[in-house]
């Protein structure tokens, strides 16, 4: 048997929330061809409607509600619908009105024996928030912050929200497992925002810290990319700001910020030589010290050191091997609370860079 549907009207109210919702669906029209009631027979849907006269709705696929058991595997597709209506869904989930935003909504539902598995893509375009509601469902959350880490420059919002349960299970609404899901990851946006930034390009990097070299700004291997990858997330986010500290490790860093220092002393003296022959690169930190060069380079920084040196009989230094001139070198370089200080600055300020 074939259905003919033309002008039509479908009232929708979901009584699961603290302000019931209530939707209505104008001149739905179409066709249902191969009605049956044998379960083995299914029959193909191709529906269209306006949502309260705006938003055009297209249904297609097959479904067979004359059987027992109801099959339907349709795919569901909703333009531009005003979000402000949904109010009753945001203020008891998350607490807010919707102030002004549009949906769109690409729906795949599959019901099989009484079970509802659905994929979800929701498409948010400029959503803005209204006044605070109360509701003991909603989360004290900021979603603000949420909202802006989904958003992406344009103010477009797009979700995958998969759902599943039982149609015969009272306390289970499509809505509100599709309000529950998004609720869940506004939550997750909010408490754990790098997690989310991570998740949005397929990754699992920590973005909430970045790692150096101990006794250094130099970033340790492979954060560079990871800090590319965050600044690319965050300027499609223009609504979020990220606020940067630099941090010391108290137990590691003192110890080799005092032997990057010497390092440090005795690239420049390199440097200071490769100047005098017309060769030096326009960093010292380009300087590169070979094995063989070390101990001469060395002893030239031990002699220049302002701090007493052990001398012989007659008032001359004393000739010490590497590791003696080392270690006093090590013992006269500064690592207190101002350096520490001084080298988390120099990192905020490479994160920055």
């Amino acid at each position: 048997d074939n259905l003919t549907l033309q002008g039509g009207t479908v009232h929708f109210e979901d009584r699961h929330l603290s302000t019931p919702f209530k939707a209505t669906m104008f001149d739905l029209g179409g066709r249902v061809t191969g009605l049956a009631s044998d379960p083995a027979m299914k029959a193909d849907v191709d529906l269209r409607g306006r949502l309260e006269n705006h938003s055009p709705l297209n249904i297609t696929g097959t479904v067979n509600p004359l059987a027992d058991e109801l099959f339907a595997d349709l795919a569901v597709r909703f333009r531009e619908i005003d979000l402000t209506p949904m109010s009753p869904y945001s203020g008891t989930f998350i607490g807010y009105l919707i102030a002004k935003g549009k949906l769109n909504l690409e729906l795949d539902y599959k019901i099989d024996e009484g079970r509802i598995d659905a994929d979800n893509r929701i498409i948010i375009d400029q959503l803005t928030l209204g006044d605070r509601v109360e509701s003991d469902r909603a989360t004290s959350l900021p979603v603000s912050l949420a909202i802006a880490l989904l958003k992406d420059r344009n103010g477009i919002i797009d979700l995958d929200v998969p759902i599943s349960g039982r149609l015969d299970d009272p306390d289970f609404s499509i809505a509100g497992a599709v309000w529950t899901i998004i609720r869940n990851l506004l939550v997750k946006a909010a408490t754990s925002p790098f997690s989310l930034l991570a998740a949005m390009v397929g990754g699992d990097e920590d973005f909430s810290s970045v790692t150096f070299e101990p006794g250094t700004a130099a970033f340790a291997a492979g954060e560079m990319d990871k800090l590319k990858k965050l600044a690319d997330i965050l300027g499609k986010r223009p609504g979020v700001t990220l606020e940067i500290s630099g941090f010391i490790d108290p137990q590691q860093d003192p110890e080799a910020y005092r032997r990057a220092q010497l390092e440090r002393l005795v690239r420049a003296e390199k440097w200071r030589r490769l100047e005098k022959a017309g060769k030096a690169p326009a960093r010292e930190d380009a300087v590169k010290v070979s094995a063989e060069e070390y101990p001469d380079l060395l002893t030239r920084v031990y002699k220049e050191a302002d701090f007493p040196r052990p001398r012989n009989f007659i008032g001359l230094l004393k000739k010490l091997p590497v590791p003696e001139m080392e270690k006093l070198l090590l013992a006269h370089i500064k690592a207190g609370s101002e350096e520490m200080a001084g080298l988390a600055q120099e990192r905020a300020l490479a994160v920055r860079a």
